[in-house]
């Protein structure tokens, strides 16, 4: 039985052959090297993900990238397949199949269109999460700077078992700023480099 209050992360490198990917391995070292993860970190099974960022790109240039969902497996780390189904006014269904190491999951969304200013992906039913959410946001940017938006991003999860949790947690932040980075340099592919060099405005793990 665990005791005490913190749990030292070296604790975590018994993880190490799963991580042969470069971002992990050096996402593992900075974990390393950081402070501890809390014993209560270790009992949540839920995880939740916040940024605001002023970008230099429009609203509808993020969007057409962010609902082009048919081609995430090109473009979006881990994704490896994506379907789009039963269409309606509102937006679509879209099974996707998301694999990581250790982890892989194969999973059907409600996807919710709301152009351009919202795109939100919402799913109850996967075989390792209870609830997993994902939403970005777009508002105008700077008014002198119509190629500008700011942009909110959430992704919000629950894992059915806590040790898929407690996987997740060591590699949460890396995998989801390389998904952010992988929609903008997408963008940046359609359209050409940005108006303005990007800025985060606030962002927040729990």
């Amino acid at each position: 039985m665990l005791k005490g209050s913190t749990l030292k992360a070296l604790d975590v490198r018994i993880l190490k052959p799963f991580i042969e990917i470069r971002g992990f391995q050096q996402h593992f070292g900075s974990i390393a090297n950081r402070s501890y993860i809390t014993f209560n970190d270790l009992r949540n099974k839920n995880r939740r993900y916040t940024k605001k960022e002023l970008v230099g790109y429009s609203m509808q240039d993020m969007y057409d990238v962010v609902s082009d969902v048919s081609n995430y497996f090109r473009f979006v780390p881990y994704v490896k397949r994506s379907d789009v189904h039963s269409q309606d006014n509102s937006g679509f269904k879209a099974d996707l199949i998301v694999g990581f190491p250790p982890l892989n999951e194969a999973y059907t969304s409600r996807v919710s269109l709301n152009p351009p200013q919202l795109v939100r992906s919402e799913c109850h039913d996967g075989r390792l999460f209870n609830y997993l959410l994902n939403e970005w946001r777009f508002s105008p940017g700077l008014k002198d700077i119509p190629d500008s938006c700011v942009l909110d991003f959430k992704v919000t999860f629950e894992f059915k078992s806590l040790l898929h949790s407690n996987v997740a947690n060591i590699f949460f932040d890396l995998i989801c700023d390389q998904m952010e980075n992988a929609f903008i340099q997408e963008v940046r592919r359609r359209n050409g480099p940005p108006s303005i060099r990007s800025h985060v405005l606030t962002s927040r793990r729990s």
